[in-house]
């Protein structure tokens, strides 16, 4: 069984495209174009399911047209229109580390070098010019700049992120380590 912590969201699939099976992908991270992985994670019906590439290829810097194995038919492509698409990060960690999208930090345990733990960065916002994790603290939702020079060390296997912060940046009162 795959458990949400040991995969990343990558993108969704729109639909289906033609009679033989493919379905259009929109991927906000392209890592299964660069390192040695088989298959593509769907969430189906709250399951995490992985299906085998047969082939895909790139429309443009974002979609692709994807064929998985046993999907022959527009009648069995359809049923992965609006999926969700998400990627084992045990292959991503493969990854040279500049190659990472910042979707792949969602599950990494946020800590600060003075604070300690500060929470669980549940999403990132790249909404606006300045990317920020969304970081669960407890049920409180925390915003914190997604910038590299905040980003000390980046633990891949233990799945943390330690940050040096600017004084003062997390104006939380009270904040102590959660260990």
């Amino acid at each position: 069984m795959i458990c949400k912590e040991e995969i990343y969201k990558i993108g969704i699939i729109n639909k289906p495209h033609g009679i033989h099976g493919e379905v259009l992908f929109t991927f906000t991270d392209d890592i299964f174009d660069r390192v040695d992985c088989d298959y593509l994670v769907c969430l189906m019906d709250g399951i995490y399911i992985p299906f085998f590439l047969e082939e895909y290829r790139f429309r443009t810097d974002t979609t692709a047209l994807v064929k998985f194995e046993d999907v022959d038919s527009d009648q069995k492509a359809r049923r992965f229109t609006n999926v969700e698409v998400w990627f084992p990060v045990k292959y991503a960690a493969e990854s040279r580390e500049e190659e990472y999208s910042w979707d792949y930090f969602c599950g990494f345990q946020a800590e600060n070098m003075e604070l300690g733990v500060i929470g669980t960065i549940t999403e990132v916002d790249t909404a606006t010019i300045n990317t920020l994790f969304v970081v669960d603290r407890e049920g409180e939702e925390i915003l914190i700049p997604a910038q590299e020079d905040f980003i000390e060390t980046i633990d891949h296997k233990g799945r943390k992120i330690l940050l040096k912060l600017p004084e003062g940046l997390l104006q939380i009162d009270n904040i102590e380590s959660v260990d």
